[in-house]
């Protein structure tokens, strides 16, 4: 059975952008099983709508529209948390010359970033996500939000300082005793 051209395009141009699109639903979903649920949506739909997408725009924008829209359309609201679970990724692995303290504390920074970025609203833990995580371009977080240019870059900078503001009253409330 001869597979239709269009399915092995899209294969071409959408396998590549699998663990990226799987990792985005995990931050936004917090639930491994509804993360693999959610791009298995994801794909289905983009194949079966692959013949809208026009050739030369971004197409790794336009996936990552669908999983948005398709979690998005799967909530009752935008209340939804972060978590990441506890596997093993090399980045976060210990240098050879670490010690025990200086381990616990950057997995403490860790925990404290993660918190935070788990306390944000939604919009503005998305743009932070699709820019510092998944090192999208400008005009790739506003193709995959569908907003201007101009709010994206209104949206992170208030996002970033939301950031900062939330870590910096976690450290103070952590001098304090709190």
């Amino acid at each position: 059975m001869k597979v239709p051209e269009h399915a092995e395009k899209f294969e071409e141009l959408a396998m590549p952008l699998f663990d990226q699109l799987y990792n985005f639903a995990r931050w936004l979903t917090q639930d491994t099983t509804e993360a693999e649920d959610l791009v298995q949506e994801t794909y289905t739909k983009a194949l079966r709508g692959f013949s809208s997408f026009q050739v030369g725009t971004n197409f790794r924008a336009w996936m990552y529209r669908i999983l948005r829209n398709s979690f998005l359309s799967s909530r009752t609201g935008l209340k939804v948390t972060v978590a990441i679970d506890g596997e093993a990724d090399e980045s976060l692995l210990p240098a050879e010359n670490a010690t025990p303290e200086s381990i616990l504390i950057e997995q403490a920074n860790r925990e404290t970033v993660q918190q935070a970025l788990t306390d944000l609203p939604l919009p503005f833990r998305e743009i932070l996500l699709l820019c510092e995580v998944d090192e999208m371009s400008y005009q790739e977080i506003a193709e995959t939000l569908a907003i201007p240019l101009g709010t994206v870059m209104s949206r992170l900078y208030r996002a970033r300082r939301a950031l900062r503001e939330l870590l910096q009253q976690k450290n103070q409330g952590d001098r304090h005793g709190m």
